[in-house]
């Protein structure tokens, strides 16, 4: 066994297709534009494009339009425009949040995928599809690296328009919006333009952070890095060690420089083969690492949390950046959980003792994953090009996700949400849009991912380039 999937995403197996989805059922004559594909209910193919990443929440569109193009993107639009159908678009499925319905227009743009780097200028250019395996493949083959995620099957442009929060490399250049350079869009009026921090400064803001709300993206680009040296992997500690591992945690980080990214994670493992005996069942702290430094720094830097317990694993160690994906070992299929979020702006002793009565070896909670991720460094810092990016002032992350379906729904989301109450009093009020899911999408929570000032911008956006809120299949920005 490579890897042993225990992350943010780790444990939510599985296995299906990328998707899309929909427009009116029966409303019209609506024709496929040329070059891209349109699938009905009961068509051959349509489960498979429909299907998301998260299996409590498949799309059930009238209409799925598979485009390849960005033209097959404006006409898909510009059609559900005349009928007044709302329109969402799916990548990869990653992060599923309002229904979609019959009455909906579903752009699938996984068949966009085009990546294309230009060494000079230290820029890649990717289509809507694209996504970060690929990409960092074709930028390490010029020795560049993007602000990837964890693992690469996510979606490039999702991520980024949700801001982009690299677990490797965002403590030392920012949110991957920070660096975005220019986007291709579809608007609400079905017309493709090209937006830059000077073609149009406003739209430019509301797109890096505001997500899908003000059109459908069909191309961007960035800017990437050289490749650093990466020290990283996992530190798997038995979970009745778990009070000395985060407390040792939370000291730790206070000291570290920029160019030690990490998080750690309760982790409940299931009782399967797959697992490595020693983990079998077990509740684990498991303390992720990924050092960007001179690697004879690595050792003397992470020598305070091996001293922590006695390790059950250990793997943190120098490797190639293309087995990145080792550290955080997220899985590649589709399965059922429900997840929520918030931030904190501090992590006290007080705060890890509340975490662990809520989440660790004594507590009932069955959910599978909860995680404290660091933040701080030029993620802290505001970018050259302003963004919607908000609550830059946060020094973690908490997520929690449970696996199960609709039958284990109450009990997940009950103990989900008491994780997150018993972590109120360090919560900044925020919540970061890209770890906010489902329950997440009520205009209350919608506006905390935003500083109040943003969420104010944002909304003028709106009403300006789609004022009849067609791009509403999201975490939607409305009054």
């Amino acid at each position: 066994m490579r890897h042993l999937p225990v992350s943010r995403r780790a444990l939510l197996g599985g296995g299906v297709a990328l998707g899309t989805a929909a427009l009116l059922a029966g409303c019209g004559t609506e024709t496929a534009p040329a070059g891209a594909r349109l699938l009905r209910p009961g068509d051959p193919g349509y489960d498979a494009a429909v299907s998301s990443f998260n299996l409590n929440q498949i799309p059930r569109p009238g209409t799925v339009v598979q485009a390849r193009t960005a033209d097959d993107v404006r006409t898909a639009v510009g059609d559900a425009a005349a009928r007044r159908a709302p329109v969402g678009v799916l990548a990869t499925g990653h992060q599923p949040s309002s229904p979609i319905g019959e009455d909906a227009v579903l752009i699938t743009t996984r068949a966009m995928r085009g990546v294309t780097i230009n060494a000079g200028r230290r820029v890649a250019r990717v289509e809507a599809g694209a996504l970060w395996g690929h990409t960092l493949t074709a930028a390490l083959q010029q020795q560049l690296v993007p602000l990837h995620g964890s693992t690469g099957t996510v979606g490039v442009v999702g991520y980024t328009l949700g801001g982009g929060l690299s677990p490797l490399l965002g403590r030392v250049h920012g949110y991957a919006a920070d660096h975005v350079l220019a986007i291709d869009v579809v608007g609400a009026d079905g017309e493709l333009r090209t937006v830059t921090a000077s073609s149009d400064p406003e739209l430019f803001f509301g797109l890096r952070g505001g997500k899908s709300n003000f059109g459908i993206v069909t191309a961007m680009e960035f800017g990437l890095f050289p490749v650093p040296p990466l020290y990283g992997g996992a530190i798997m500690f038995d979970g009745a060690d778990g009070a000395r591992v985060l407390h040792t945690y939370r000291e730790w980080v206070r000291t570290v420089p920029e160019t030690m990214s990490s998080s750690v994670a309760l982790l409940r493992l299931p009782d399967l083969p797959q697992v490595p005996e020693p983990l079998r069942g077990k509740l684990v702290a498991n303390v992720r690492i990924a050092f960007t430094g001179p690697a004879s720094e690595a050792a003397a830097l992470i020598a305070p949390l091996r001293a922590a317990a006695t390790p059950l694993r250990d793997q943190v160690a120098q490797m190639p950046w293309s087995g990145y994906a080792a550290i955080h070992s997220d899985p590649t299929s589709p399965t059922p959980a429900y997840e929520r979020t918030a931030l904190l702006r501090d992590l006290s002793e007080d705060a890890v003792d509340a975490l662990l009565a809520a989440a660790g070896p004594d507590a009932p909670a069955p959910v599978t994953a909860v995680e404290i991720r660091h933040l701080g460094g030029a993620l802290a810092r505001p970018p050259q090009a302003e963004s919607a990016v908000s609550h830059r002032d946060a020094a973690f992350t908490l997520f929690i996700a449970g696996v199960g379906g609709p039958e284990q729904a109450g009990s997940l989301k009950e103990a989900a949400a008491g994780i997150v109450r018993a972590m109120q009093p360090w919560s900044t009020g925020g919540m970061y849009v890209n770890f906010m899911n489902t329950d997440d999408t009520s205009p209350e929570s919608v506006r905390q991912a935003y500083r109040p000032e943003v969420y104010g911008r944002l909304l003028a956006l709106k009403k300006r380039v789609d004022p009849d809120n067609m791009f509403r299949l999201n975490h939607n920005i409305v009054d």
